[in-house]
């Protein structure tokens, strides 16, 4: 019998594959982000709000999401995302009620996980935030499979 983590793998595997061919219908990377939010939104278990939030000098603007309604904007260096563009990195938190200056854009919201993206030249010039309604929601094979999506994003 296949365990949970196994599962999850095998999941993020389909996604690829099916995001892969949906990309191929445009090169506007809002297009491309909206499909990428749409399928992960309603195929991943748990995933509560998701969406990209666009890097504007010292400020993060929502982009393309899905879920209740998120912040406009994020004010510089608070919160998780903010957290993974200036680590450069993604950021998986567990509980966000013991991160310190999260954003609380919906109290529901228990766990997160934020992936940076990148242009040609290596700049970060957005993130995908995911939040969980449950604790512990994501862990190391959401984020390997989170930034390969993410990494195909890039007409």
């Amino acid at each position: 019998m296949m365990d949970a983590k196994e599962k999850k793998k095998r999941r993020y595997n389909r996604l690829e594959e099916q995001i892969r061919v949906l990309l191929q219908k445009s090169d506007d990377i809002i297009a491309r982000m909206a499909t990428v939010i749409a399928i992960l939104h309603h195929k991943m278990d748990g995933f509560f709000w998701t969406g990209f939030y666009f890097v504007r000098g010292r400020k993060l603007v929502v982009g393309p999401y899905q879920g209740p309604v998120a912040c406009q904007e994020l004010e510089y260096g608070k919160g998780v995302c903010w957290a993974s563009v200036l680590q450069k990195k993604t950021v998986v938190v567990e509980n966000v009620h013991e991160f310190p200056g999260h954003i609380a854009c919906d109290a529901r919201s228990k766990s997160e996980i934020v992936v940076p993206l990148n242009d040609r030249n290596g700049n970060i010039f957005a993130v995908l935030d995911v939040d969980s309604s449950r604790y512990g929601n994501f862990d190391e094979i959401d984020a390997a499979g989170l930034e390969k999506i993410v990494g195909m994003l890039l007409p």
